[in-house]
């Protein structure tokens, strides 16, 4: 990646956007090894570089607000990732009239931020909308729609909604189930989430397979040590 960007600004002085895009992924490459001061100026560079490139609205500059934004998230600067998602959902509106993938994973990420802050009523109608738009995109069972589903149902248990979470979290587990046969990190994590619901309804006899059955298929899926195994046990 670093040779890439090096031979990327070489071959173009100034602006350009295979130099945005190296940085970008270099910016990635860093974020996900958890090396979140290193990936911050480039996802910086990169939202600057593009706005100039891209005058207006463009998706490389949705995109990228979007992306500083989740590094923010990921340092806790929550004051300083609002702005950005609120930008990103407004240029994605004006981009895309109607429903779009990207609008709706829009509204879904400033619904998480929301919810991080403790604005569970500003929360509460993004997640609403962003689920009923991935609905009317995507037929039947699917991944963006069971995870639309789950943030839904654990906004909900979080405000102490417990009766309006238990159907939600009970179609998101049989959706998951449905998608992927045999064990899947998915299902072992609703089958956790519907068993916490049932535990602080006191519906201990129901939640107690649920527990077991999860953490079997953490066991399987990752052999030896392992933080989920370690949280299902627990």
């Amino acid at each position: 990646y670093q040779q890439a960007l090096a031979m990327w600004q070489r071959l173009f002085p100034g602006d350009h956007p295979d130099i945005a895009l190296s940085l970008n992924n270099l910016g990635y490459l860093y974020y996900f090894q958890g090396k979140l001061s290193q990936a911050e100026p480039l996802f910086q560079q990169v939202l600057a570089m593009q706005q100039r490139l891209f005058e207006g609205d463009h998706p490389d500059v949705a995109q990228s607000l979007n992306n500083l934004a989740g590094l923010y998230q990921s340092q806790c600067k929550l004051s300083q990732a609002e702005p950005l998602l609120q930008q990103a959902l407004a240029m994605w509106q004006r981009l895309f009239e109607g429903d779009h993938p990207h609008i709706a994973t829009s509204l879904n990420n400033l619904a998480e931020l929301y919810r991080s802050q403790g604005k569970m009523s500003q929360a509460e109608p993004l997640y609403q909308q962003a689920l009923a738009m991935l609905q009317r995109l995507f037929e039947g069972d699917h991944p963006h729609i069971a995870t639309s589903l789950n943030n839904l149902a654990l906004l909900y248990y979080s405000q102490g909604k417990l009766s309006q979470a238990e159907p939600l979290f009970q179609q998101v587990l049989a959706m998951r189930q449905r998608r992927f046969e045999g064990d899947h990190p998915d299902i072992a994590l609703s089958l956790n989430n519907l068993a916490e619901l049932y535990q602080s309804q006191g519906k201990l006899s129901q939640a107690e397979p649920l527990y077991q059955q999860a953490l079997a298929m953490w066991q399987r899926l990752f052999p030896g040590d392992h933080p989920d195994i370690a949280l299902s046990l627990n």
